[in-house]
């Protein structure tokens, strides 16, 4: 009899879009919800979908406020315990995105089980069970289906203050904007899946995707950390805009001092682009203003989806020293200020 562990497919063949590159265009997204009818809105509810934030943000007392969020999506690597480790991971960083220390979690899991082995769906989930152990939390329950596609992720839940809570949408003319991850993950990932990214480009590539945003509460406590939002499938070009809109500010970015993981240029010039990136470009371009230096290859960078991103944090000139200390003190030595919020109506400028 055929050994399964030899003859079952590689997990990103099962996908038509791997990682945070499976999230539905911001545009078309828009469009879906678009008249959707909701119940009158409670006080309790601090955070909800008004402004595409990161999680839902719901105050139980004055000094208490939970925090829910669920992400999942199909396999962005062959590995099954680093599918796993990443989809947790990114789930998880909603809840740091907020400002709030995540508690416990709930598995999403949908698998072909007559195509994948028990041993990989096993491993998968083990994957997402090593994310929540780092960050201190049980997986206390569940869902699964037997589905034509893997997919898998998290419900994640959190607790905070909820005078700490962090929204998308509260950067301010002034604000120094500080990015905690390098980018290129989506790059590097459609590299991966036609054979073109190396031993060390896909190590680089997971110790990005599983490091989770553990700054977050910590941010959210310094008095200048206006907004906060961790950058994911729209790109870094779609989340900040997010927090433009939703600031009422326009955000400019310094182009050269974006951080990218090492050889994605190269690889980003050698064609090696999602097809998110450009469906994002497409639903949100008319909203940012490129300067005549950014290049189609810059373009793709900023729009590139990002499995579990870095955070993105608009924060007082006067706590930008703080912040990059928190950073450090968590591990993300590549934190990097970016660019600034400056008066306007709600753009994206990037120069």
């Amino acid at each position: 009899m055929d050994d399964p562990r030899t003859t079952e497919p590689r997990l990103t063949s099962l996908s038509h879009g791997g990682g945070c590159g499976c999230k539905i265009a911001p545009g078309v997204l828009t469009g879906l919800l678009r008249g959707t009818r909701m119940l009158p809105v409670p006080d309790e509810l601090l955070v909800g979908i008004e402004t595409s934030d990161d999680a839902a943000v719901y105050q139980l007392n004055d000094h208490q406020a939970l925090v829910a969020t669920t992400d999942f999506f199909m396999p962005i690597v062959d590995d099954p315990l680093d599918f796993g480790r990443i989809a947790a991971t990114n789930a998880i960083s909603d809840v740091y995105a907020m400002g709030a220390t995540p508690i416990m979690a709930l598995s999403l899991v949908g698998m072909p089980i007559n195509t994948l082995s028990s041993e990989t769906i096993a491993k998968i989930l083990e994957g997402g069970a090593m994310a929540c152990r780092d960050a201190g939390i049980p997986i206390a329950g569940g869902h699964t289906i037997d589905s034509v596609e893997a997919i898998y992720g998290l419900v994640a839940l959190g607790i905070m203050d909820p005078a700490h809570v962090k929204r998308n949408s509260g950067a301010r003319p002034g604000d120094v904007l500080i990015l905690g991850k390098p980018l290129g993950v989506g790059i590097m990932s459609a590299a991966l899946k036609k054979g073109a990214l190396g031993d060390a480009g896909y190590a680089q590539m997971i110790a990005a995707t599983t490091r989770l945003n553990k700054a977050g509460p910590d941010l959210a406590r310094l008095p200048g950390a206006h907004a906060m939002t961790d950058v994911t499938g729209f790109g870094l070009g779609g989340h900040a805009l997010e927090m433009a809109r939703g600031s009422g500010c326009d955000l400019v970015l310094d182009w050269a001092a974006v951080p990218l993981l090492a050889g994605v240029s190269d690889l980003a010039s050698a064609g090696y682009i999602t097809g998110a990136s450009g469906r994002n470009w497409a639903s949100y371009g008319g909203d940012v203003r490129l300067s005549e230096a950014i290049t189609d290859i810059d373009r793709a960078v900023l729009t590139d989806p990002q499995t579990s991103g870095g955070l993105l944090v608009a924060i007082a000139e006067q706590d930008v020293e703080s912040a990059m200390a928190i950073f450090a003190d968590h591990g993300f030595a590549e934190a990097t200020v970016i660019g600034r919020a400056v008066e306007g109506t709600g753009q994206l400028v990037v120069r």
